[in-house]
């Protein structure tokens, strides 16, 4: 799930306390065209379960679980769930309208379909947020507020096991924090658009070092990302076609790592093994580069478009896998 609600609500990842009774669970998952044949089931406690495909073109397997909240992956795209010991599981989806046509069944299936009709809601906040970013801080917060009861009454209403209500309140809670954090973010970025970006001079995988004023001339594309950071990678596979579109023309596509130093070689090595396109440079510093702190970046993956002559077009700009990004570089690339 690409959904910036529910990727920040995995962000917090399972750090919650979450309940240590096990059990057995049996799950099933019939997905219409799949875009693999493996389905990931991520839990508590660094759970990983792979389930391939069988000759009937089913997902099915028995497993011991850490009750909680897990998270399936088809390599795609996920979402939440949520498993319990004796919790006897089938999902069914389409993977073109991956969230859209999640539904679950059998023993547990309630507490499951609550988390995918919450992903829908989210999705649905989302496509409202970027408008909320233009209005004043007031309504902004007003609107999140709203949010916030109503998908606390939602989950008190719902007749839940009480073991996922209790995890998902702080959750809901601090997803509101962390979107107001992204609103400062969007607000800071944009005081700075229009106005000449501050450079780089790193080391460039292929040798030597690259400047900001090399690329003079041309706009420049900017993934600041990390070997480590998953959502980073998961936009690699997007930026690959946004960079193939846009072969030749007056753009480049640039990708600053904030690896730690000691991860250097790792970082080398990745951009060899994934085959990664565009120019490819190492920021001397990580976290704490000029570069980096100018921008006021505190997370990743984060994407910056800078105009020929210099100046920032967008501090925050879309993510390759947003429609969005390809919307906004065909009205600026020639």
């Amino acid at each position: 799930m690409k959904k910036l609600v529910c990727l920040l609500l995995l962000s917090v990842g399972f750090s919650f306390a979450q309940t240590t009774a096990k059990g057995k669970v049996k799950f099933s998952a019939k997905i219409e065209n799949r875009n693999s044949d493996t389905l990931t089931i991520y839990g508590p406690n660094k759970f990983k379960q792979v389930i391939p495909v069988n000759k009937k073109g089913v997902f099915e397997s028995t497993f011991e679980v850490t009750d909680g909240l897990h998270q399936f992956s088809d390599g795609s795209e996920s979402s939440l769930m949520y498993l319990r010991g004796g919790d006897e599981l089938t999902l069914k989806l389409d993977a073109k309208d991956f969230d859209e046509t999640i539904v679950y069944s059998g023993k547990g299936a309630k507490e499951s379909n609550f988390l995918a009709q919450k992903a829908l809601s989210d999705e649905k906040f989302e496509m409202e947020l970027e408008a909320l970013l233009e209005k004043d801080e007031a309504t902004f917060k007003a609107a999140l507020e709203a949010k916030g009861k109503e998908d606390l009454a939602k989950l008190e209403s719902a007749g839940l096991d009480e073991k996922l209500v209790s995890l998902l309140k702080p959750r809901i809670a601090q997803e509101g924090m962390m979107l107001t954090q992204y609103y400062n973010q969007k607000a800071a970025a944009k005081k700075v658009e229009g106005t000449a970006s501050p450079s780089f001079d790193y080391e460039n995988h292929k040798g030597g070092k690259t400047k900001l004023e090399n690329l003079r001339g041309k706009y420049v594309y900017i993934d600041v990302w990390a070997t480590w950071c998953g959502p980073c990678r998961a936009e690699i596979p997007h930026l690959k076609k946004v960079e193939e579109k846009y072969h030749g023309k007056n753009i480049e596509f640039v990708s600053i790592s904030v690896d730690v130093d000691k991860d250097h070689e790792k970082w080398q090595k990745f951009v060899v093994d994934k085959e990664l396109g565009g120019i490819q440079l190492f920021a001397d510093k990580n976290w704490n580069s000029d570069f980096i702190k100018a921008f006021g970046i505190n997370a990743i993956p984060r994407f910056l478009l800078i105009d020929p002559s210099g100046k920032v077009v967008k501090a925050d700009a879309p993510r390759p896998s947003s429609n969005a990004l390809v919307e906004l570089l065909d009205t600026l690339v020639k």
